[in-house]
């Protein structure tokens, strides 16, 4: 069975789906998100619109748009190569409030010239926000791409400096 549902955020509504125990994505303002997107993607489940269970979740969303929560504590689950696996894992590492390099990123996977791969696997970070791809940026300081689009990244960078010394 997987469950989805929306939530209002100061950056737009968040599209979030689950299983019965795990968050699964999360769903950008700029995205499509719907039963039939999700049948696609899901082929063999049961796909209902249902803001229960997601209780936990939209917790933690709401404490991180209030700048309470600088780290997620939210059980996923990633059905996503080895390779972007290793780098979802490192730029689940770059604190709140900071950025670091596609490059850097490449570099600590022993692999420095994979900094194009790295990006190419941030792209496809199911669970932005949570997963902060938005502190990945260009060696040369630009912001580089954001799935939520640019305007969207300089607001989270932004809210995250802003937001550094909160409780």
């Amino acid at each position: 069975m997987i469950y989805y549902t929306q939530i209002k955020t100061p950056i737009g509504n968040l599209g979030l789906v689950r299983d019965d125990d795990s968050l699964l994505r999360v769903y950008l303002p700029n995205e499509n998100i719907s039963e039939q997107i999700l049948q696609k993607i899901y082929p063999n489940e049961n796909i209902h619109e249902n803001k229960s269970g997601f209780e936990n979740v939209i917790n933690q969303f709401t404490e991180y748009f209030d700048g309470k929560r600088k780290h997620f504590t939210i059980k996923t689950k990633m059905k996503i190569s080895l390779f972007y696996k290793k780098v979802i894992t490192e730029v689940a590492k770059v604190p709140y409030g900071e950025t670091t390099s596609y490059s850097q990123i490449a570099k600590k996977l022993n692999n420095p010239r994979a900094a194009r791969a790295v990006g190419s696997a941030n792209a496809r970070n199911p669970l932005p926000i949570i997963i902060p791809c938005h502190r990945i940026v260009a060696n040369n300081g630009k912001l580089g791409g954001y799935g939520g689009g640019i305007k969207m990244k300089k607001y989270l960078l932004k809210f995250e400096k802003e937001n550094l010394n909160t409780h």
